[in-house]
């Protein structure tokens, strides 16, 4: 690692690292991420809008600095049937610029990731133009929120389609002659099937696109053999000077998994145990795995966003066992002996909140 990068990691180092998590809240009933009501009902952007200020008061009440908002808070806004639907962004350009300034004066850090519906290295150039609207929409949301260059869209490569060097090369071809706006805001992550670290970091030399390390996603795609520390130094090193890099992180299933199935040469179904799909998100951080992953990554600095199930009631559970099982760690995150007493009264309203779920 150069010393400008190791410069760049000492100065962050003043400010702890921040968990995040995505999208739905699951500590608090009644809690909605976007207005997912059908076109014939009206939806509109301003109601996801008022379902974040209450989000984001969640967010405030527990210390939580990093959340990654649903992409369809603006419904049906890039659809082309639908031109009814266009003109929310510009309409609630009000609304987007005051919730930008909470989030800022909140130490919030916000991002998107598209679904896996976004696929830029589709050689199908329709399919590509409706990615790149998406893309658009969603970066001219944060420009309206006037939010710094930490909050990004995240996005994959896409599909092979038989050769993932000229899978590669499209995406780099479609990257060059996105809009100014979306360029700024994209960010690339390697997946757990098709295109693994290596192939992202190749993307980033031809580019210079930010690339998001995914833990999981690299133990379960990594054909190339990289050892995690040498691939999580490249991701960092890949944004930006300024811009705190994020990783994502989740632990994989381990449970058996209860599936219907069709008894062969009949009509009926029975019910099977059968194994753990290791892409499969747990609905927990195992503690001891993060604990040695955070101690391999001793001096590197990155926020981390939580894939878990359980997205909220991970994040607050992590913590507490940071604080328990690795001090060393939890002091990185902010966390230490002072902080004690109100993560453990948060366990309890955490714990509430998980006997309900399961109920």
């Amino acid at each position: 690692m150069s010393r400008h990068h190791l410069v760049m990691i000492t100065a962050h180092m003043r400010c702890p690292l921040a968990f995040g998590f995505a999208v739905k809240v699951m500590g608090q009933p009644g809690l909605k991420s976007n207005d997912a009501r059908r076109w014939q009902n009206e939806p509109h952007l301003s109601v996801s809008l008022g379902y974040l200020q209450r989000i984001f008061d969640y967010l405030e009440q527990h210390q939580i600095s990093m959340y990654r908002m649903s992409s369809d808070i603006a419904p049906y806004v890039t659809h082309p049937d639908m031109p009814q639907f266009h003109d929310q962004i510009r309409a609630c350009s009000i609304e987007l610029q005051e919730l930008g300034a909470r989030a800022k004066t909140q130490g919030l850090r916000l991002s998107f990731h598209p679904s896996q519906f976004i696929v830029l290295n589709s050689p199908e150039p329709a399919l590509v133009r409706k990615s790149i609207a998406d893309l658009e929409a969603q970066a001219a949301m944060l420009d309206c929120m006037e939010l710094g260059p930490e909050a990004v869209v995240v996005t994959h490569v896409g599909g092979v389609y038989g050769d993932k060097r000229s899978g590669r090369d499209r995406w780099v071809a479609t990257y060059e002659r996105l809009p100014e706006p979306v360029r700024r805001r994209l960010v690339l992550e390697n997946d757990d099937t098709r295109f693994s670290s290596a192939d992202i970091i190749n993307i980033h030399e031809r580019t210079g696109v930010p690339l998001i390390f995914d833990y999981q996603h690299h133990w379960c795609n990594n054909p190339e053999g990289w050892e995690v520390r040498p691939a999580l130094e490249r991701c960092i090193r890949s944004w930006p000077t300024g811009v705190r890099p994020k990783i994502h992180y989740s632990s994989p299933r381990t449970e058996m998994r209860t599936v219907k199935r069709v008894i062969p040469g009949t009509r009926r179904t029975e019910t099977a145990q059968i194994p753990p799909i290791w892409t499969g998100h747990a609905d927990y951080l195992n503690p001891f795995e993060f604990i040695t992953f955070m101690r391999l990554a001793d001096e590197l600095d990155f926020d981390v966003m939580i894939e878990a199930k359980l997205k909220d009631l991970a994040l607050l559970r992590i913590r507490r066992d940071l604080l328990r099982y690795a001090p060393d760690v939890a002091q990185r995150f902010g966390l230490d002996s002072a902080a004690l007493h109100a993560i453990e009264a948060e366990g309890v309203e955490s714990a509430e909140a998980e006997a309900e779920h399961v109920e």
